[in-house]
């Protein structure tokens, strides 16, 4: 297949086109692609490659959208629940009328790829969780995680973005068999010189096919992907956020996380931790009436 150029998005005829990628590097007949809805990052021969019909492109997106909502209204379900069970709490069982309010957890989210950075923050936002977001590419994130920490002081922080693990290379348990592995295993090293404890930095880090056990033992909280699958764009949304709103004398329940995923436990894991959210009382009239 002659002609692709940067920007479009194709499959790969090898694979029946199962996952839709963006052209982002071409380097004579190899092109380097980045998944669209997938974080992964694959080469491919040019003539492996078949440009999507716009047609082609709705039927997938339409598919991802409809998983991608049916998430975020069990989130929202589950939210709504925790909430209820706040204002029990907060009102000695409804004896007592008393306003209270809420601080979620403050997200720093640093992806290398900036178009599912703005689909995150797009979620965090729709979920009403604070977050300072940037895009840094994978092999800088060590080298400028610390300085990020100490200037936004986050509660959460996700390292993600693009990674695969190539068999041809290693086994799963050597880091050259995986794409960008490394630089996240670096950077939640780097992430915990600052902040040692786990429940006062909770981290995310990972991205397709990461080498879990790794990013695991080098301090995160939790990481992908367990089983080498793919996992989407949108999955670390949903973990942390699941922290966010968790309140900080609870731990959030790791299955109730994990099922908000699109992914799931197979590209999904972690240890048990703190929530951190806090509530507050009381709450100005003022405020109650904006």
């Amino acid at each position: 297949m002659r002609g692709i150029k940067l920007g479009q998005v194709v499959g790969r005829a090898s694979y029946k086109c199962d996952v839709l990628f963006r052209v982002v590097a071409i380097n004579g007949d190899i092109v380097e692609l980045f998944g669209e809805e997938m974080r992964l990052v694959a080469d491919a021969p040019m003539d492996d490659l078949v440009v999507m019909e716009e047609t082609d492109r709705k039927r997938h997106l339409e598919q991802y959208k409809e998983k991608e909502e049916s998430c975020y209204h069990l989130f929202r379900q589950d939210r709504k629940l925790i909430r209820e069970q706040t204002e029990y709490e907060i009102t000695s069982g409804y004896t007592e009328k008393q306003s209270f309010f809420e601080l979620p957890g403050r997200i720093l989210h640093i992806d290398g790829d900036p178009i599912y950075l703005k689909k995150c923050t797009a979620v965090y936002d729709r979920l009403g969780v604070p977050v300072y977001g940037v895009h840094i590419a994978e092999k800088e994130m060590p080298l400028q995680v610390a300085s990020l920490i100490e200037m936004v002081r986050p509660d959460i922080l996700v390292i993600t973005g693009h990674d695969a693990y190539m068999k041809n290379k290693g086994s799963k348990t050597d880091m050259k068999a995986y794409r960008n592995s490394r630089y996240f295993v670096d950077a939640v090293k780097e992430a915990r010189k600052v902040v040692p404890y786990m429940d006062h930095l909770v981290i995310f880090a990972g991205a397709c096919q990461s080498y879990f056990q790794a990013i695991l033992k080098a301090g995160a909280n939790f990481a992908s992907s367990p089983e080498r699958i793919n996992i989407h764009a949108l999955d670390p949304v949903y973990v942390v956020a699941k922290v966010s709103l968790t309140p900080f004398m609870e731990r959030v329940a790791l299955w109730d996380m994990l099922k908000h995923t699109l992914t799931g436990e197979r590209g999904m894991g972690g240890i048990e931790s703190r929530g951190s959210l806090r509530r507050g009382i009381p709450i100005e009239q003022e405020d109650i009436e904006e």
